[in-house]
This record gives C-alpha cells, sequence and structure tokens, in this order.
C-alpha cells in the first residue's frame, strides 16, 4: 500500500517564501549598494586632492582628443607636437580673454558682493512699504540671536568674499595641504592633460586582457557598458561645455543690453553653471530677477524684459543649441536628473559629483537595459 507523498508546503506558501526569499535579496543587494556607495564617497572625500584633478584632466583629454586628431593630420605634424599646439592656441585664447573681457567680469563680480548689502537693504524696504504684515511675522524669528548671528556671518563673508577665498580654497583642496594643495592640484592638471591627449589610441583597447577572470560573454559586457559610459560622458561634457559658452554669451549680451546691473557677470555665471543641469538657471534667475526690480531705475518692466531674455535663451538651447550639438538625449525624466544631481553630489561629496550626475545616471540606465534584457528575459 503506497502512500501518497503530502507536499511540504501548499502552493500559496511556497509563492510566500518565494516572495520572502526575493525580497531578502533585494534589500540585501540594496545594503551591498549602500554599503558601496559610503566607501566611495569615503575614499573620494579623503583621496580627493588626488582624484578631482585627474578626473578633470581625464574629462578634457577625452573632449579634446579630436581636436588634437585635426592637428596632427591637417598639419601633418606629430602628436606631441600637435598637443603643443593645442596649448598654444589655448593660451593664447585665454590672453585674449584677460585682455577683452575678464576684467569686466571680474570687477562686476566684485562690485556685486560689496553692493549685496545694499541690495538687502532695498528687499527689507520694499517690504516694509508693500507688506508689512509679513514683515512683522517673520520679525520676531529674525530677532531671534541664533538665526540673527547666522544672517550676520552670510553678509559678512560676502562682503569679505576676497579674504574668506583662502579658507574656500583650504577646502577645496582639504586632505593635502589646503591652499597650497589646491594651489598644486590645479597646476598639475596641464600636466597630467598633456601625457593623456599624447595617447591616441581607444582607452578601453586592453581592458579584455585585464578582465581574464570572467566568462567571454561577461567579458564583453563589461567592456560594452565602459565604452557606452565613455561615449556618454564625451558627448555630454563636450555638449554642456559649448552650450553653456553660448548661453552664457546670450545671456550676457540680453542682460547688459536691457540694462541690468551687473548683467554681463551675472549672463556668463549663469550660463557657464548650467554644466550642471538647472544649477545655472536656478541661481541665475534667483539673482537676476531680484536685482531688476530693486536697482535704480528698475521695476517690473526690467524684470519683464529679463524673463524674456531668459526665456528666449532656453528656447534657442531647447529647439536649436542641444538638439545639435548634444545629438542624441539622455532619456532622462527632468525630476529623476535633479534627483540624481543631489545624489551623486552627496554620494560623490560635491561638485564633482553633481558634475558628473548625469553621465552616471544615464550609464546606470543603459546597464540596466542590458542586464534586464540578457538576464532577465522570461524564458
Amino acid at each position: 500500500m503506497s502512500a501518497e507523498t503530502t507536499p511540504l508546503l501548499t502552493p500559496a506558501q511556497r509563492k510566500l517564501v518565494g516572495f520572502a526569499l526575493g525580497f531578502a535579496a533585494f534589500c540585501a543587494i540594496g545594503w551591498l549598494l549602500y554599503i558601496l556607495l559610503a566607501g566611495v564617497a569615503r575614499f573620494s572625500g579623503y583621496f580627493s586632492g588626488v582624484i578631482w584633478p585627474l578626473a578633470v584632466a581625464g574629462i578634457l583629454a577625452l573632449v579634446l582628443r579630436p581636436v588634437v586628431t585635426v592637428f596632427e593630420q591637417r598639419l601633418k605634424v606629430n602628436r606631441p607636437v600637435a598637443v603643443v599646439l593645442l596649448y598654444l592656441v589655448f593660451v593664447l585664447f585665454l590672453t585674449g580673454l584677460l585682455i577683452t573681457f575678464l576684467p569686466a567680469v571680474v570687477t562686476q563680480i566684485i562690485e556685486f558682493v560689496a553692493y549685496l548689502p545694499e541690495l538687502w537693504q532695498k528687499t527689507v524696504g520694499w517690504a516694509e512699504l508693500h507688506y508689512p504684515e509679513w514683515l512683522a511675522a517673520v520679525r520676531p524669528y529674525l530677532e531671534n540671536p541664533t538665526i540673527k548671528s547666522a544672517l550676520e556671518g552670510l553678509t559678512q563673508q560676502a562682503q569679505n568674499f576676497l579674504t574668506h577665498l583662502a579658507p574656500t580654497l583650504k577646502s577645496a583642496g582639504a586632505g593635502i595641504f589646503g591652499l597650497f594643495g589646491f594651489v598644486a592640484s590645479v597646476a598639475v592638471i596641464p600636466i597630467y592633460l598633456f601625457f593623456f591627449l599624447l595617447s591616441n589610441g581607444d582607452p578601453t583597447k586592453d581592458l579584455p586582457e585585464h578582465l581574464p577572470f570572467l566568462k567571454t560573454e561577461h567579458r564583453d559586457d563589461v567592456v560594452f557598458l565602459v565604452r557606452e559610459f565613455l561615449g556618454i560622458l564625451v558627448a555630454f561634457f563636450r555638449g554642456q561645455l559649448l552650450i553653456g559658452l553660448i548661453m552664457g554669451v546670450l545671456l550676457a549680451t540680453g542682460f547688459s543690453v536691457a540694462g541690468l546691473k551687473f548683467g554681463l557677470a551675472i549672463g556668463l555665471l549663469t550660463g557657464l553653471l548650467n554644466i550642471v543641469p538647472y544649477l545655472g538657471s536656478i541661481l541665475g534667475l534667483s539673482v537676476a530677477l531680484p536685482l531688476a526690480f530693486l536697482q535704480p531705475g528698475g521695476g517690473l518692466p526690467l524684470v519683464g524684459i529679463c524673463v524674456a531674455v531668459f526665456t528666449a535663451v532656453q528656447a534657442i538651447e531647447g529647439w536649436l543649441l542641444t538638439p545639435r550639438i548634444m545629438g542624441r538625449q539622455t532619456g532622462l525624466h527632468p525630476v529623476v536628473i535633479i534627483v540624481a544631481i543631489f545624489f551623486w553630489g552627496q554620494a560623490l561629496g560635491g561638485i564633482l559629483g553633481m558634475m558628473l550626475a548625469i553621465p552616471l545616471t544615464a550609464f546606470f540606465v543603459t546597464a540596466w537595459r542590458l542586464v534586464r534584457k540578457k538576464y532577465f528575459v522570461a524564458a
């Protein structure tokens, strides 16, 4: 007499156990990713003085390599001579900027920092005149010793921007020797860049030889992802630098013609800061619009003109510059871009993470699509 074997678990219980195991695996992967990112953040923070010059030089090398190749082919010279010629062109270009635009920009920046206390007083006076009840509600908080001390500290720091520049640079160069370390890190970037530009081959050409422990299929995937990341990196920075420069010139011209005080400096910095998406626009508008409203001879008409200039430049960027220069888009939603900027800025400890946020996010999206297509396809 044979007894029927009874399953250990019912179908519903098996589904529950499968879900629990899958959820536990998902949590374990999330925990490992958290530990990995925390380790990367700590490592990049501790060795920031060594990492960021290499990162800047590497990105510039990827962006400028086609220019060196053009010099090499058109002028019939060897690669070192082409790199030297590129450096000479850059020095001449920088000298031209120093002679023409830079003095005016630096002067406007210094004058704007000195003008900040007056702008604050005008803002308070305008609020007292038009919205006294709001100011009355806020004034008790402003009189709080902690808040008052913080505001006074910010005002003092703005007034003494140049004298407080050294501590800022020291913070940027933490991990070496403060200000001297920061200057040394900046000075070594052209040296790194020179040797990076001397290389004319594919940087991933020898990568498969360094991954013998992987199967051929997996090794090909890794090489593909690295090449995809480098392609995204080059396209993003080459495009964003050019777009930011053009936007800066257009905004500076528009603001200056409109009569905005410090319009040249605000426009150029707004455009160049757009290398971090949305950062330049947010900071530029938060400075330009109150200034246009409160400056002598300003008001709502000038605010409207500045908004029109900014809108026109944004339209040119969205409809003309980005499609022609950037080519294919990253395909990331604006909310994803904003979250990515804050996430990678925190994960990598500062402005370098914010600059790399879009390429890194686009890379991980590409990696996820590859993994999902090859390994998660239902049988």
